[in-house]
Parts: structure tokens; C-alpha cells; sequence
């Protein structure tokens, strides 16, 4: 079992990664129900809180079927993150994490994000701000430094954990590398390794499949792993690698009718937390990450894509269950997509 403060774990827990414009309650939903066992909203700006900035005010959204469940939080500035971090108790998840990883230039060259990299005094500060002004466990999300030339996360992870949090996922990347190359998980391994080191440490980079997962896990000794990119259109991977960590075997593709179901749910949560019009309109950009692999395709996903109420959705997902009954996936390594890139921050 892991330990989050008062949060209990799996022994060896898959968490669901925050990503801007990706991680909202629809995909949450459908990622805990694939067997993510932590997830974290998109992350918010400390500023946009203190504003009180609708979109900002929007991310805030938790619901208790989702728990254990974190709210993440960005800025550069310590009153801020403190102001933030009390608005974000109030509306109760389990844990409240700090992001010091986000490579976008909007936000790492406004000091915040991956930018707080250049400066680790200001990291300490920032973070012993946050954890004093709330009573929830913090953690924190970061990369291995800002560069080459500074990959200092094994000084980071002593001071971080020596000012109060609870928890430190580390994504195997400088800031300088944002996604490109692969992730290098060796320093995330030092740091678990390292005798002073308390909290859990998860490893994030690159899991795109389970017999990788198991992998890492046996290599680097990592409490647990986090996962973005290859769950984006692929829920499926977290209950993939529970099946592989326990059997040593990998479970069949999901079937036709599993990703129609997917879909399903994903609107329907979408609606929910929106409203018709705004839901439909959000679901359209994924049909194709679900329903990928299937031969020519493109036909019902242009409908899909233009269609503006659930019945009529819902007729066409029937549809491509009927025409392709029997169609057998294989499986094919996991595209990790750089969300990123269009980044809306």
C-alpha cells in the first residue's frame, strides 16, 4: 500500500497525469473506470483563481466518484499559490498538487511551470508557501531540471520533501526537451533510491505499453507510475497493466463494441458537466483516438463530427457495432500524442 498523507493506495497505484485541455471530468470518467487509481484535473493558474476567472473557476470541478482525486495548481508568486491553495481546499479533493513541469513557453517563461526550474530556492519557497496554507496533502509535479546542464531533481526531491509534501511524480525530461527524445528514467530511479527520500516517488515518461510499465518498475523501484500521453483515446492502458503486473499476460485489444462504449460515456459525461450544445461540440476531437484502427473509418467519423444531438450520435455509434462486428484489433505500440503543441494556456 502506498501512503499519500491520509490517502491509502494500491501497492503499486497508476496514477491519470494532468494535461491542459485533456484532463477534464468526461475523460476522468472514463479513465477511472479503466482502472486509473489517482487522477488530477487540468491544471490551474493560481492568478486565474485569485481572479476568479470562469475557465479557471471550471477546472475546479471534482466529483466523488472520481476520488482519490487532486486539483493542480501553477504560478510563480508565493501569496498567490497561498490564495489558490485556499480556494482549492475549499472545494475538498483528496490532495492538492503543484505544477513545476509545464515546458509550455506561455507559461515556464513567465516563472512558472517547468520555468521555477531556474530557480530551486524559489521551488522551496513557493512549495512551503502551499503547504502552509492548506491542511490537504500537496505534492508535486516536476521535470529533471531545467537543462542538461541542470538536472538537479535529486537536490529538489530532499528540499521539497524537507518543507512538507507528501508525494513527488517526476517526469523523465528537462524543460528544454519539452517531448522530444526519450524519457530517462535513471535519475527518477536515484532519487527513489536514495535512503533520505520518505514520500513516494512516481516515474512519468514514455509508458506506452505494460510490459514496459513492468519493466520500469522492476529497473527504477518506483512506487508507482504516471500516465498522459498513451491515455489520451487509450483508457485501456491502466487496466492492460494491472492484468500484465498480476498474469504476465497481456489482455486482448478492446473490441469494437469497448470503444463504442467508451464513446458513449464520454459524451454523456460531457453533456452532463456542460450542457448539449458545448458537450457534443468538446466529445467531436476524440471519436478518432477511440475508434482508430478500424478500415475506413473516416465515413462515420465525419458524421460523428457534425451530427448535434446524443440520439443522433448514439444511431451512428450503433451503426459501426453493427458494420464492424467480429473485427479483430491487434495490438500496435500506443501514439503519444504531443498534446501540447496545441496547448491552449
Amino acid at each position: 500500500m502506498v501512503k499519500i498523507g491520509n490517502i491509502s493506495l494500491p501497492g503499486f497505484p497508476l496514477l491519470l497525469a494532468p494535461m491542459e485541455d485533456v484532463s477534464d471530468p468526461p475523460f476522468r470518467a472514463v479513465c477511472k473506470d479503466k482502472g486509473a487509481d489517482l487522477m488530477y484535473t487540468e491544471f490551474i493558474s493560481s492568478e486565474g483563481l485569485i481572479r476568479d476567472a470562469i475557465k479557471s473557476r471550471r477546472k475546479l470541478d471534482i466529483f466523488e466518484y472520481e476520488r482519490p482525486v487532486g486539483i493542480q495548481i501553477f504560478g510563480g508568486d508565493e501569496e498567490s499559490l497561498s490564495l489558490a491553495a485556499r480556494i482549492v481546499e475549499v472545494t475538498n479533493p483528496d490532495l492538492l498538487d503543484i505544477n513545476f513541469g509545464c515546458p509550455v513557453k506561455k507559461v515556464a517563461m513567465k516563472g512558472a511551470g517547468a520555468g521555477v526550474l531556474k530557480d530551486i530556492d524559489l521551488m522551496v519557497r513557493l512549495t512551503s508557501a502551499v503547504v502552509k496554507s492548506t491542511s490537504l496533502p500537496v505534492t508535486v509535479k516536476t521535470r529533471l531540471g531545467w537543462d542538461d546542464k541542470t538536472k538537479n531533481i535529486e537536490e529538489v526531491a530532499e528540499r521539497l520533501q524537507d518543507v512538507g509534501i507528501k508525494a513527488l511524480a517526476i517526469h523523465g525530461r528537462t524543460r528544454t526537451q519539452m517531448y522530444k527524445g526519450e524519457a530517462d528514467w535513471t535519475l527518477i530511479g536515484k532519487v527513489k533510491n536514495n535512503p533520505r527520500i520518505r514520500i513516494p516517488i512516481f516515474g512519468n515518461g514514455d509508458i506506452d505499453s505494460p510490459q514496459k510499465a513492468v519493466e520500469y518498475r522492476t529497473r527504477y523501484g518506483i512506487d508507482g507510475i504516471m500516465i498522459g500521453r498513451a491515455a489520451i483515446g487509450y483508457p485501456w492502458i491502466f487496466n492492460e497493466i494491472k492484468h500484465y503486473m498480476a498474469t504476465g499476460e497481456q489482455l486482448p485489444p478492446p473490441s469494437v463494441e469497448d470503444r463504442v462504449e467508451v464513446c458513449r460515456t464520454h459524451l454523456r459525461k460531457s453533456v452532463e458537466w456542460k450542457n448539449p450544445i458545448v458537450g457534443i461540440n468538446e466529445m467531436r476531437r476524440h471519436y478518432a483516438n477511440y475508434l482508430k484502427g478500424l478500415p475506413n473509418i473516416r465515413e462515420f467519423r465525419n458524421k460523428l463530427v457534425t451530427l448535434k444531438t446524443e440520439e443522433e450520435i448514439n444511431a451512428v455509434l450503433d451503426e459501426i457495432v453493427r458494420t464492424y462486428a467480429g473485427y479483430e484489433f491487434q495490438h500496435t505500440p500506443i501514439e503519444l500524442v504531443n498534446y501540447h503543441e496545441k496547448c491552449p494556456v
